[in-house]
């Protein structure tokens, strides 16, 4: 996999100005963006096809946590959307997950579409370790897995073991990803690129150390030099 291929950009923006500015400028160098409930909420479908106007692939976080047949039609109506990726919460149970995988294969044979890759978020990463964690992150990526979805959301220091106990093909996704030497902000687990590559990684979340330096271009570059230098 091509390192541009395992970044996905969060637009953790409040405009779809500066949405857009952030695409167009790293637009021949980036294939992923991350748009959150911030955004989302704003601007709702439009940002999507936005970012589809220009080629890019659409990873939507917005988490979904309800009962099962909320949740279900709420996947029904994203895979409409034509994503690349989408998160639901782990933390809503068994049901709740294979209402949602369950949800995506039918809907995107009912409108041949591809079905996006359906990924479960474990703990925030926003959340400080303790005792527990890793036991309710490997608990919960043991559920997405049972439900069908294709992997989860972990930070870098559980994934390699869900990695280790899950194997290759199931996917892990990382946030929290901070290069060294920049601010961690609100996150308690954050991570280096390089050190996300080596628990086991697919994909790398990004959102305020691009979208927020004054050279945004560059600072993607930075990045994606980091993970040519460590690959998987």
């Amino acid at each position: 996999m091509k390192e541009r291929s395992r970044l996905i950009v969060a637009l953790d923006v409040d405009t779809f100005d500066e949405a857009r500015r952030i695409i167009d400028e790293l637009g021949d160098i980036v294939d992923i963006f991350k748009v959150g409930s911030h955004l989302f909420v704003a601007h709702g479908p439009s940002v999507i096809r936005g970012l589809q106007a220009k080629g890019k692939k659409i990873f939507l976080d917005l988490k979904f946590h309800d009962i099962p047949n909320t949740v279900a039609g709420a996947v029904r109506s994203a895979v409409s959307l034509r994503l690349f990726m989408l998160t639901v919460h782990a933390q809503g149970g068994l049901e709740m997950l294979q209402a949602a995988s369950k949800a995506a294969k039918e809907q995107a044979v009912a409108l041949d579409v591809p079905r996006p890759l359906i990924i479960g978020v474990t703990v925030l990463t926003s959340q400080a370790r303790d005792a527990d964690t890793n036991d309710i992150v490997m608990q919960r990526a043991l559920l997405a897995k049972q439900a069908g979805l294709d992997g989860v959301v972990a930070s870098v220091e559980e994934a390699a073991l869900v990695r280790g106990r899950l194997g290759q093909g199931f996917i892990i996704v990382t946030p929290g990803i901070r290069p060294a030497g920049t601010d961690a902000g609100d996150q308690k687990r954050a991570a280096t690129p390089a050190a996300a590559m080596k628990s086991g990684s697919d994909f790398l979340v990004v959102g305020r150390p691009i979208v927020q330096d004054k050279d945004p271009r560059a600072a993607a570059l930075r990045i994606l030099k980091e993970l040519s230098s460590h690959p998987p």
